[in-house]
């Protein structure tokens, strides 16, 4: 029997409407937060077009469309936190009714599909809009240099509240350009550009009175303040949490002499080679790993798996936390490959333009601190996999060459190891492979 003409279906058109959840856009992800709707409502949609720009545990990426139709309405607001699955929008048909799939909280009292809403309450339900009216948000963020509003709390970083002490800045006439709207260098440099010069007579306050202005203006601060957890830092808590505590680490630290690779390095920086000490370090690793898969593997409750390839996770710092891209076959990849893999990865990771594949699926992480003067420390394992690599810095040394005293480049590397996949001879060989790679260089080739 054919479609008849009531049937509700045209090509192109949502054949009904339907609710747009919050989807599960990583492996780990719980929540995310919408930070901008790239359609608004009454807007057409198609299946695969952007709806939105959601933030998740571990970057910020597109969420698409799984239908066709008019955005009707936009439950969430920019910059709200979504639970997985919770309702954020309905797309459906332009004269369509939507009451009945509003959420309990939004759809007017007794409202059903079939009956016309009533009327609604004017303190509980939003205000009637037109077609053309701009999507209310739950969450509308502040431009810089907006006074905060009444009963909202002072939140300056420690710097600013030093740099408004010492300019005269009055930070409750700002609206802080940070996270949460929090008061931030650059917004008091801003305010310092649009004050009036001072007095050209006026004398410098002498040390005293400047400390009495920096007293008062910590006076006037509150004495603590709550940022909100970003989704990359509660991620970070919850999985650090279940790594630390049920997974026996065990540590092995090496002090590596690095004079080749210095050498190495430095001939590769007069050659204008964006190859870094970093890139070195994840052949080195991944060439050790190939040679001792009992490492490059994974707890699985009742079995260990070993993996058969070696994807390196790279710790990339971001402003609330870290992410791992992964640098796929390592082991395989020439030097200048894996520097401009890696290059291109942490760019898109401090932009938070990863994609799912990106960042998921390494069989062993490296973290590297030495960039930030840190000579030794020990790395907690990210989990599923067994083991992650801690590198500190190069530092140039007094050694001990053939009985007499020289100077020579050394690099500390620690080793965290789930004792319940490896044991500590098994880290140790691993060690002493991946030290035999970096103290004689050209084994790598």
């Amino acid at each position: 029997m054919g479609l008849g003409p009531e049937t509700v279906f045209r090509e192109g058109i949502a054949d009904m409407a339907s609710r747009v959840v919050m989807p599960k856009l990583s492996d780990t992800m719980e929540e995310g937060r919408i930070l901008r709707w790239i359609k608004k409502e009454g807007d057409p949609v198609e299946t695969g077009q952007a709806l939105a720009e959601v933030e998740t545990d571990k970057a910020t990426v597109e969420m698409e469309a799984y239908t066709n139709g008019t955005i009707r309405k936009l439950i969430a607001g920019e910059g709200q936190t979504v639970k997985v699955g919770d309702q954020i929008a309905i797309i459906g048909l332009p004269d369509e009714d939507i009451s009945g799939l509003m959420p309990a909280a939004a759809a007017p009292a007794g409202s059903a599909a079939s009956a016309p809403a009533a009327a609604p309450d004017p303190a509980a339900a939003p205000a009637p809009r037109t077609a053309q009216a701009a999507p209310t948000a739950v969450f509308q963020p502040g431009q810089p240099g907006q006074p905060a509003p009444a009963g909202r709390g002072l939140k300056a970083s420690p710097l600013a509240l030093r740099m408004a002490a010492e300019a005269g800045v009055d930070l409750t006439a700002l609206r802080g350009s940070g996270p949460q709207g929090r008061i931030v260098k650059r917004d008091i440099e801003t305010a310092m550009t649009s004050m009036p010069p001072a007095p050209a007579a006026r004398a410098p306050l002498p040390q005293r009175s400047r400390s009495l202005a920096m007293a008062a203006a910590r006076d006037q601060a509150p004495e603590s303040q709550d940022i909100e957890l970003s989704p990359v830092r509660r991620t970070i808590a919850k999985r650090l949490v279940q790594s630390k505590g049920p997974v026996p680490h065990f540590y092995l630290t090496v002090d590596v002499a690095m004079d080749r690779v210095w050498d190495a390095y430095q001939a590769l920086r007069s050659q204008k080679s964006s190859i870094s000490i970093n890139d070195i370090v994840v052949k080195a690793a991944a060439l050790a790993l190939r040679q001792h898969p009992d490492i490059n593997a994974s707890f699985a409750g009742d079995h260990v798996k070993q993996f058969t390839r070696v994807h390196i996770g790279m710790a990339v710092a971001l402003d609330d936390g870290l992410i791992t891209p992964v640098l796929r076959d390592a082991d395989i990849k020439p030097l200048e490959e894996i520097s401009e893999e890696a290059r291109v990865l942490a760019e898109r990771a401090r932009a938070r333009k990863l994609q799912p594949n990106e960042y998921t699926g390494a069989t062993f992480s490296i973290s590297n601190l030495g960039m930030m003067g840190i000579e030794e420390f020990s790395a907690i394992i990210n989990p599923p996999e067994a083991a992650i690599l801690a590198v500190g810095a190069v530092r140039q040394v007094p050694v001990v060459v053939d009985g007499a005293l020289a100077v020579g480049y050394r690099m500390k590397m620690t080793l965290s190891v789930d004792h319940r996949v490896a044991d500590g001879a098994s880290g140790a060989r691993f060690m002493q492979t991946l030290r035999k790679f970096l103290e004689h260089p050209l084994l790598m080739a």
